[in-house]
C-alpha cells in the first residue's frame, strides 16, 4: 500500500495532512501480491507474480513493473532465476524497476560494497538506490543512505575450467528519495478502532506518530525508509514518461533516466550510479 501510494497515490481528502500525492497519481495500479504482511515471501511466488504480469500485460496495459523486494544471490545474472524472469518482462516491453537492497552496511556499521541484491543485479532492469534529501528542496545536501546497497555486483558463475567469473556490473543505475518518505498506511476494521498493518503495529511511534499527521481512518499515513520506497519514485516517473511518449521502450526509458540524473558530489559511481533521479529532466 505504501509503495503503491508513493508511485501513484491520490489522496481523497487532505484535512490536516500535507498533500501526499504520488509521482503519477493518474496511473492505474495492478497489485500482484507475492509477500506476506511480514514482508517475507518465496522465490516461487515472486516468479509466478512476474509471470502473471507478463501474461496479462496486454489485457491490463501493464507498462511498468515495480519490484520493491530483494533476494540474496550468488548466481550470475545470466543464470539467476529472478533475473531470468525480469529479463523476460523487459523483453515483453515492460520497464522493470527494482530496489537495490538495504545491505549497504556490514555488521560493524561500515559501508559494504558489492551488496546489490537480485534481481537488481540484472543489466536489463533499472536498479534504484536510496537517497536522504535532508528534508530540503536543494540537492546540495542530498546523500546516499548508508543502508542503500552498493555495487559493483558480485554475483558470479563457474566457467568450464572451474574458475569463478564475477559479473562486476556497475549498479545501482540511479538513486531516488527513499528516507522517511510519508505515504499511505494500510488499515482495516472499523473507523473507531482501525487495525494497522504489521509494520505500523510493531513500530507505531517511529512510523506513524513520527509523521505528525492527525490520522483519519480511510486515509491513514505512515513513513518508511528503504530502497523499496525509492523504487516506486522511479516507477511513477516511468509512468509519466510513457504518458508523454507511449512509444518509449525499456532501454530508452533507462537511458533517459540515467542521462538526465543529477550526479551527487558526495557519492561514488558504485554508490549512486548515474546520480539522483531528475523527474523534470
Amino acid at each position: 500500500t505504501h509503495v503503491a501510494s508513493v508511485a501513484a497515490g491520490r489522496p481523497a481528502t487532505y484535512g490536516t495532512a500535507p498533500d501526499l500525492t504520488g509521482i503519477a497519481p493518474g496511473a492505474k495500479v495492478i497489485d500482484v501480491q507475492v509477500l506476506g504482511a511480514d514482508g517475507l515471501g518465496t522465490l516461487s511466488d515472486t516468479l509466478e507474480g512476474i509471470q502473471w504480469a507478463i501474461y496479462n500485460a496486454k489485457t491490463y496495459n501493464i507498462r511498468v513493473l515495480n519490484l520493491s523486494l530483494a533476494a540474496a544471490s550468488t548466481d550470475s545474472w545470466q543464470i539467476d532465476p529472478l533475473c531470468a524472469a525480469v529479463r523476460s518482462a523487459t523483453a515483453a516491453g515492460i520497464t522493470v524497476v527494482v530496489a537495490a537492497g538495504n545491505y549497504g552496511k556490514d555488521a560493524l556499521g561500515n559501508v559494504a560494497y558489492g551488496t546489490i541484491a537480485a534481481p537488481g543485479i540484472d543489466p536489463s532492469v533499472i536498479t534504484v538506490g536510496s537517497v536522504n534529501t535532508r528534508g530540503t528542496a536543494d540537492r546540495v545536501d542530498d546523500g546516499v543512505n548508508t543502508f542503500s546497497s552498493r555495487g559493483p555486483t558480485r554475483s558470479s558463475f563457474i566457467d568450464w575450467s572451474g574458475v569463478r567469473r564475477v559479473d562486476n556490473l556497475l549498479k545501482p543505475d540511479l538513486v531516488a528519495p527513499g528516507n522517511a518518505i510519508v505515504g499511505a498506511a494500510a488499515t482495516k476494521a472499523i473507523a473507531s478502532s482501525p487495525t494497522w498493518n504489521a509494520l505500523a503495529t510493531s513500530s507505531y511511534s517511529s512510523l506513524v506518530s513520527a509523521t505528525g499527521i492527525a490520522q483519519t481512518y480511510g486515509e491513514t499515513q505512515m513513513l518508511l525508509s528503504g530502497t523499496s520506497i525509492a523504487a516506486p519514485v522511479v516507477s511513477g516517473t516511468v509512468a509519466l514518461m510513457l504518458q508523454a511518449n507511449p512509444g518509449l521502450t525499456p532501454p530508452l526509458v533507462k537511458a533517459m533516466l540515467q542521462y538526465s540524473a543529477t550526479p551527487l558530489n558526495t557519492a561514488k559511481l558504485v554508490d549512486q550510479g548515474a546520480g539522483l533521479l531528475n523527474v523534470n529532466g
